[in-house]
């Protein structure tokens, strides 16, 4: 039984400027946190992933927002949006980081390891099919919802998006897909101004939205409660051949970019909610994703409590 850590030196490459949250500093604390605990670190599988190719972004990605980031970095631009800083060896980091959610499918469905967690830069959620916002340039987690269903045989998925914002680039990529159910728990009304209960889906896709909005200061079990119920209510109606996790982890108590309670202990509780659910439809098969989480003095600790939650045989048969 194995979990693999997806990750790439290019990951460090992104560089936000000075200031920016979405530092370079976060993958270094993720990687150091999983490093320094051996009996974490030794029971992963490591895995160097290659670059998503451009038919790969572009299942999930119009041709014009492929060339537009492209060209950015090509024209020496230094931002895409008032957010979303770029440099040099963005684009490359990019491709990478939707490459590692590519390749954690590909270990997962050939049987090499049972999950996995890629610890990506840039994060992906809020990039629409035609445009980067919010830090993000691709998304990582659609691009590698697409490969599996075009490759790998896989019919339905299921996203759930647990980041303190908003999963806007995600719902709007599947919005009128039935084969995608997209799940978002989030603080609202916060960035970026989406996410309300009344989004549901569209056309053959509507009722394959749930969002769950959230407000600040919520008590921490009130959250989970919200999350495990809204597990629930899918599991009725949908059975996922694959889960994927955009595992934001801004919602934490001492986050500076959200005003949400959750604690390690709380994370520890919905991976395992989220492993239960994919024991029972789907073999266990799940990939995470890094989106959000901007406290440094505390994202490596929470990633590792998340990760070893994923890599134990007692939360795959709890």
């Amino acid at each position: 039984m194995k979990t693999a850590i997806v990750h790439h030196p290019i990951y460090a490459k992104h560089d936000t400027g000075f200031g920016h949250p979405e530092t370079p500093v976060r993958y270094t604390a993720v990687m150091e946190a999983l490093k320094e605990d051996a009996g974490v670190w030794e029971s992963l599988t490591e895995i160097t992933p290659e670059k998503a190719s451009k038919g790969l972004i572009q299942a999930a990605h119009s041709p014009q927002h492929y060339k537009r980031v492209e060209g950015a970095i090509e024209s020496g631009l230094d931002r895409l949006d008032a957010d979303t800083v770029i440099s040099f060896q963005s684009f490359d980091a990019a491709l990478a980081a939707a490459g590692g959610a590519v390749a954690a499918v590909d270990a997962v469905m050939s049987g090499k390891v049972d999950n996995a967690f890629v610890a990506a830069r840039p994060p992906g959620h809020h990039a629409t099919s035609e445009h980067a916002m919010g830090f993000c340039l691709f998304n990582n987690v659609a691009v590698a919802a697409r490969h599996a269903q075009n490759y790998k045989g896989i019919e339905r998925v299921a996203i759930i998006d647990w980041d303190v914002h908003h999963g806007n680039g995600t719902q709007g990529i599947f919005y009128s897909d039935p084969t995608v159910h997209f799940f978002s728990m989030h603080q609202y009304p916060w960035y970026p101004g989406t996410g309300s209960r009344g989004e549901s889906g569209q056309g053959r896709g509507l009722g394959s939205t749930l969002n769950v909005p959230v407000k600040a200061n919520t008590d921490s079990r009130e959250q989970k409660r919200m999350f495990e119920a809204a597990i629930q209510d899918i599991s009725r109606n949908f059975q996922p051949d694959f889960i994927f996790i955009s595992a934001g982890f801004d919602g934490h108590l001492t986050d500076p970019l959200g005003q949400l309670r959750l604690e390690n202990d709380d994370y520890i509780s919905m991976t395992k909610t989220v492993m239960d659910w994919a024991n029972e439809a789907c073999d266990g098969r799940i990939v995470s994703v890094l989106e959000g989480g901007y406290n440094l003095d505390t994202l490596g600790g929470t990633v590792k409590a998340h990760v070893a939650a994923m890599s134990t045989a007692e939360a795959r048969t709890k």
